[in-house]
């Protein structure tokens, strides 16, 4: 039961930070709670996943296929690629992944897994 709250993003722990000066997100590695935090195409958790992060090794093997990747941490993704914070879309925070090469995607992170600080 606690694997579907999380996942769906639904009551999910606050597992990672947007920077308010720079709006860029982060999510710090070895943290000490498990987590599993899905990105969205859209502002549904009912939608296409875009992106994984997750605490579990086989969690993060599972969703290397998803079209943005699936990463412990924003520290483990590619050199020069980042996640930009747009603003609020409704219980999600609408999100900008930036390629080190420049390619905008958006997507969208259960506003309940992260803070504004």
């Amino acid at each position: 039961m606690l694997f579907l709250i999380i996942s769906t993003g639904c009551f999910a722990q606050v597992i990672g930070k947007v920077d308010k000066k720079t709006k860029e997100f982060s999510i710090a590695a070895n943290q000490k709670v498990d987590y599993i935090v899905y990105g969205y195409q859209i502002a549904n958790a009912t939608t296409q996943r875009l992106i994984c992060f997750s605490s579990n090794q086989d969690v993060v093997r599972a969703n290397v296929h998803d079209k943005l990747g699936s990463y412990f941490d924003t520290y483990t993704m590619p050199p020069g690629d980042k996640i930009i914070y747009l603003g609020i879309a409704g219980t999600f925070g609408k999100m900008y992944f930036i390629t080190g090469s420049g390619q905008k995607t958006i997507f969208y992170l259960p506003r309940s897994s992260y803070v504004i600080n």
